[in-house]
């Protein structure tokens, strides 16, 4: 177990955050090691663990073996696309359902994009897989798979794909795939209520639009709203509470500019366009996202823990009203911080590239 001090003041002037002093002693305990790109994990009810590796590997951790999963889907690997996220069904102790995302092949189109998966998963092998969704078309391009998955307390399950690379074409149009939240009931069908199901060749799932690339998505365990992040171009990452319907502005309105340093919009708000919650530039790239709902954590209860893939650190942020009004860095320099998660036992968790999944100590 390694457990690092804390002592700092920073001023991130351009999100109008500050990093305050802090003293104590954060550290860690390396739980699976060996793991390449850990996108995404969930505990079982027995307190073992379900990982995805990019690459296309799942993996069921138990009593401190690794042992892949049988069943799975052929997954394409194209740039940042693979095996994306995983979730369990809310009723996974009867149904024993898993949900995951990942880059497949499949369609006429050369290339890949985002596909949902149901699958049973039992004996340590898949079962009656079900493609739920998948995004068309295909593209060749590598980057903006997203994705993450949650759910509801009504069983719906929501899932982000990025824009694929097409900034121009697909976020801010609903009858195109990509850039956009979906929203499924749990069997794979379009919830009546969805807010575009009415509107002539809308792809009926959308939840939300105009987003670039979420790989970050929560449910609020203290006000049941949906939070994400997203990675902004350079500069302007950003985090957003997801609302039915709503144009979250990619690539219409946005704080950062292209990669080159030069600006592809001139404004950073308009009608009808959502406000980010808050945002980072310079850009963090974040990944996986996870509020502090643990005891264990007594001066982080209600906060929100954001993944650094740039600066390989984990933005610990505490929220007022609904609002970041500090950050700390914390377990910095360990590599990129992929995907975060609270365990059934109180104790946060992190999936770091290269290293492993960690649990989180604090004294």
């Amino acid at each position: 177990m390694r457990f690092f001090s804390y002592s700092f003041l920073l001023v991130f002037s351009l999100s109008s955050i500050v990093f305050a002093q802090k003293k104590m002693k954060i550290g860690y305990e390396l739980i699976v090691k060996d793991l390449d790109i850990p996108w995404g994990f969930s505990f079982l009810p027995d307190n073992s663990i379900l990982i995805t590796e990019k690459e296309g590997e799942l993996i069921h951790f138990k009593n401190g073996k690794k042992k892949l999963v049988e069943g799975m889907p052929e997954v394409t690997l194209r740039g940042q696309g693979g095996l994306l996220d995983i979730a369990l069904h809310p009723n996974f102790k009867e149904n024993k359902l898993i949900y995951f995302t990942f880059a497949s092949s499949e369609g006429e189109e050369k290339g890949a994009n985002t596909s949902l998966m149901r699958a049973r998963f039992e004996n340590n092998k898949l079962t009656n897989q079900e493609v739920l969704y998948k995004a068309e078309p295909n593209s060749r391009k590598g980057q903006h798979f997203g994705s993450r998955i949650v759910f509801d307390n009504q069983n719906h399950v929501y899932f982000s794909i990025g824009d694929r690379g097409n900034r121009d074409e697909n976020p801010q149009d609903i009858t195109r795939d990509c850039g956009k939240i979906y929203r499924l009931n749990d069997n794979g069908s379009i919830p009546k209520d969805n807010p575009f199901v009415k509107i002539p060749n809308a792809k009926k799932a959308i939840f939300t639009y105009g987003h670039r690339n979420p790989q970050g998505m929560e449910i609020n365990p203290f006000t049941n709203q949906i939070w994400t992040h997203e990675h902004g171009p350079k500069g302007g990452d950003e985090i957003n509470i997801i609302q039915k319907g709503k144009n979250y502005g990619w690539p219409v309105i946005s704080y950062g500019l292209n990669y080159s340093g030069s600006k592809f919009t001139e404004i950073t708000e308009k009608k009808e366009m959502e406000q980010p919650l808050h945002y980072w530039t310079p850009s963090i790239a974040p990944s996986g996202m996870a509020f502090v709902n643990s005891d264990i954590y007594p001066n982080w209860k209600g906060n929100l823990l954001v993944g650094s893939l740039k600066f390989q650190y984990i933005s610990n942020c505490t929220l007022e009203n609904g609002k970041v009004v500090e950050e700390e860095k914390i377990l910095e320099g360990l590599g990129r911080v992929r995907s975060i998660e609270q365990g059934n036992d109180g104790y946060m968790y992190a999936g770091i590239e290269g290293l492993g999944i960690i649990k989180i100590i604090v004294k």
